[in-house]
């Protein structure tokens, strides 16, 4: 089993969900976060005064797929999350080493 873990533009959560949906991802978490990376941060006028924003919006999308089936995850998302400009995100997989659904017992495979 892999741990998908990607960052993406809030605006682009909706359209990676029902891409995800169409191949079979079950269920997925989502936190709504901030950051900053290559994009850094800008700056923004309010009410006449300007200040800088450091951190950047994000979408952290997680979600726990089967091995086979995580290539298949990470490109779906990198297709449709990706704009062409800078702060269209990362993704990172991991190795989960074990899985438990909680109302039914059931592990890993069929946890899922």
């Amino acid at each position: 089993m892999k741990l998908v873990i990607a960052t993406i533009k809030p605006f682009k959560l909706e359209e990676v969900r029902e891409a995800l949906t169409e191949i079979g991802v079950r269920g997925l978490m989502v936190t709504e976060i901030k950051g900053f990376g290559a994009q850094s941060g800008h700056t923004e006028i309010y009410r006449g005064a300007e200040y800088t924003v450091n951190f950047v919006p994000k979408v952290k999308l997680e979600l726990v797929v089967s091995a086979s089936m995580a290539d298949q995850v990470v490109e779906t998302i990198s297709n449709t999350a990706r704009t062409g400009k800078i702060g269209d995100g990362k993704i990172f997989v991991l190795d989960v080493a074990q899985a438990v659904r909680v109302r039914t017992g059931e592990t890993n495979e069929d946890a899922l």
